[in-house]
């Protein structure tokens, strides 16, 4: 027998122990080489040119979804140890749910035009590495966690909910860990008062007892609260549409005008046809790499957006969600016209960022309480989630700071027409 301990700042110990199949099944997969790159793509992608502390990883992270998915799993099997059967799933899925995260996480998606939920399902399915080892703990393993993760498939509906729902292992662990590592103090969780308030409804389905309302409504506070303070943050925002314009100014010069290698040569104009081992050869460092070599590039505007990623000379972003989106438009164009005046590239200098953001779907996996008796919407029952399904819609003008004041004026007119 031997045992693994993983020191983690938000949960402390996380011991696994090999003489338990489901746990040695685990220590494998942390181990396999797929799982180790995640070491490599940082969690909340360029948000650390933002809060400096948000340089931790999707490794990192994984295995703290796989440690509150363990205790939730170890919790239900109070009510029915029947439960115990699934755990093979539920920590491979927990653990392997990021395996298809590209360079900086979800800015990936964005940028490269990809879909993690569907590379990781193609990894799990796929790899040899993950494949033997899941399939070796039992037959079959590796598509039921494809399945779970990539169609919302699984034997029971509890096991989904804690995979993927609005109360899942995933969310907990990252509201905690973002907060924790931004330096926000809303994500403080009450982690214990939620999983003992997990229960199973009868339909089969997770539910939340009375005892956790309070909690799941604080949660639920905590996620509106941190998208808009760290994941809409307009810094955040900028750098996303910087690395967007990065990489589609590289894909419009073409492969014959610029240096890529040939891993990073498939992201940029083969994605849709990428193999599996280019895809696990990009990560931070490599995507990092080019943009830092592009900085010398014969195209002056990839040259000049990748030196203002490099180093951090950001755009200004101005909040103009309270304007029409007619308004919005003109606004935008105004910048670009002030662009234009001092000699700026309006297309890699001006943009429009806009995100809606519900704190919660109420049909989207919506959350039930069930007391034994009786099984309720959670929000019907509690008038503060039902006023978290409003959406919040947030809409950043990006411009260069050579024009600020006079675009400044300019909106303020355009506020005016607007009323």
């Amino acid at each position: 027998m031997s045992t693994r301990t993983y020191y983690d700042p938000l949960h402390k110990s996380i011991t696994l122990n090999s003489s338990k199949p489901e746990e040695k099944m685990v220590m494998e997969l942390i181990d396999s080489s797929p799982f180790q790159r995640l070491r490599r793509i940082k969690q909340l992608g360029p948000a650390y040119l933002t809060f400096h502390g948000a340089e931790s990883s999707r490794f990192t992270h994984s295995i703290g979804v796989f440690h509150i998915t363990r205790r939730a799993i170890n919790h239900l099997s109070e009510f029915d140890s029947r439960l115990k059967k699934y755990k093979f799933i539920l920590y491979g899925a927990a653990l392997l749910h990021d395996l298809g995260h590209g360079p900086l996480s979800h800015t990936s998606e964005e940028i490269f035009k990809i879909n993690h939920e569907i590379w990781t399902g193609k990894l799990i399915n796929s790899n040899k590495e993950i494949t033997k080892i899941l399939n070796k703990y039992g037959k079959g393993n590796s598509k039921s966690i494809s399945d779970l993760i990539h169609s919302r498939k699984a034997p029971e509906k509890f096991i989904i909910s804690l995979i993927s729902s609005q109360l899942d292992c995933d969310r907990l662990d990252y509201l905690m860990r973002d907060s924790y590592t931004t330096g926000a103090r809303y994500g403080q969780l009450d982690i214990d008062r939620i999983i003992s308030a997990m229960t199973i409804a009868p339909d089969g389905d997770l539910a939340i007892h009375p005892k956790g309302l309070t909690a799941v409504e604080h949660y639920l506070v905590i996620r509106n609260l941190m998208y808009r303070s760290v994941y809409n943050h307009r810094l955040n925002e900028v750098c996303n549409w910087l690395l967007e314009q990065i990489i589609s100014t590289a894909r419009k010069i073409g492969p014959k005008k610029i240096w890529a290698d040939k891993n990073m040569s498939e992201w940029l104009w083969n994605h849709k046809e990428m193999s599996l081992e280019s895809f696990l050869s990009n990560d931070d460092i490599v995507t990092g790499y080019h943009i830092h070599q592009w900085q010398d590039s014969n195209s002056q505007e990839l040259s000049n957006l990748c030196r203002r990623f490099i180093h951090r000379n950001l755009l200004k972003a101005l909040n103009i969600s309270s304007l029409s989106l007619e308004i919005r438009l003109e606004a935008l164009a105004k910048a670009r016209i002030l662009s234009e005046k001092y000699c700026i590239e309006p297309d890699i200098s001006c943009g429009l960022r806009e995100q809606i953001v519900k704190s919660y779907h109420p049909y989207k996996y919506g959350l039930r309480l069930w007391d034994g008796e009786r099984l309720q919407a959670l929000e019907k029952v509690s008038p503060l989630v039902e006023r978290l399904t409003e959406p919040n819609q947030s809409s950043w003008l990006i411009y260069p700071k050579e024009i600020e004041i006079e675009l400044k004026i300019e909106i303020e007119k355009l506020k005016i027409k607007d009323n």
